[in-house]
């Protein structure tokens, strides 16, 4: 049995200055939005805000395998998210990769 299912999962934290957490929402929705309907190799992509209130958000991408991940950061919508939302963070985003562990058959 192998331990991983071969999927790339990306998790992605992002610190965003007081006051700007909706235009950087409105970009990270465009980004995830476009990449669901336009990448195959794409298969979830979810905007995680705490229930706080605070200004973090998660981003978890989930890709068929690494090179699908690499094939999104070339893709169109990929460089307005990069680029818009580099002035609204407080902070360098803490960006982890995983594979997707297999779950044992029973």
């Amino acid at each position: 049995m192998s331990d991983s299912t071969g999927q790339f999962v990306v998790i992605a934290e992002f610190s965003v200055k007081e006051g700007e957490r909706d235009a950087f929402l409105a970009l990270a929705y465009n980004d995830a939005n476009e990449s669901l309907a336009n990448e195959h190799g794409c298969h979830e992509f979810d905007v995680l805000v705490p229930e706080d209130g605070s200004s973090r958000v998660i981003l978890h991408e989930v890709y068929t395998d690494r090179a699908a991940f690499e094939q999104h950061t070339q893709m169109p919508h990929y460089a307005p998210f990069q680029e818009g939302t580099a002035p609204l963070l407080a902070d360098e985003p803490v960006v982890r990769f995983f594979n997707r562990a297999e779950r044992p058959q029973n």
